[in-house]
């Protein structure tokens, strides 16, 4: 019986399902980096408009909006979720998707894969929201 509610548990609330947490993250891009993140300088690289990218895609705030609190929406119309865990829990969380997400979308703003520290830059200022 607790091992169905244990599982009931996780299944109800993916913030418990993923591998990691945002902090694992920040210390694993950052121990990648060999140096601390810095949320501000994650903010800044999060609003600014970027020309290395696609055209369409200046900035992270062209699809998640100048406020990560708040879903934002793809250039396909497709709804995305809030990027700050204190309003997305389940927001990086997982490996994977984080992995995947950065290299898609960095490519898509910057035109380049993002930095180590970059990334841990970004999730210190989203994970500080």
């Amino acid at each position: 019986m607790k091992m169905l509610m244990i599982v009931a548990l996780l299944a109800a609330n993916p913030a418990f399902a993923g591998d990691t947490t945002p902090a694992d993250q920040i210390a694993r891009f950052s121990a990648e980096a060999g140096q601390p993140a810095d949320a501000a300088r994650g903010k800044a690289l999060f609003s600014a408009n970027h020309t290395g990218g696609k055209p369409d895609t200046p900035s992270c705030t062209t699809c998640h909006t100048n406020d990560p609190r708040k879903g934002g929406k793809a250039r396909t119309g497709k709804a995305i979720e809030p990027m700050a865990p204190s309003a997305n829990p389940a927001r990086f969380t997982d490996t994977a998707k984080v992995d995947k997400w950065f290299g898609r979308n960095c490519n898509s703003v910057l035109g380049r894969d993002c930095t180590a520290l970059e990334k841990a830059d970004v999730i210190a200022w989203l994970a500080s929201l």
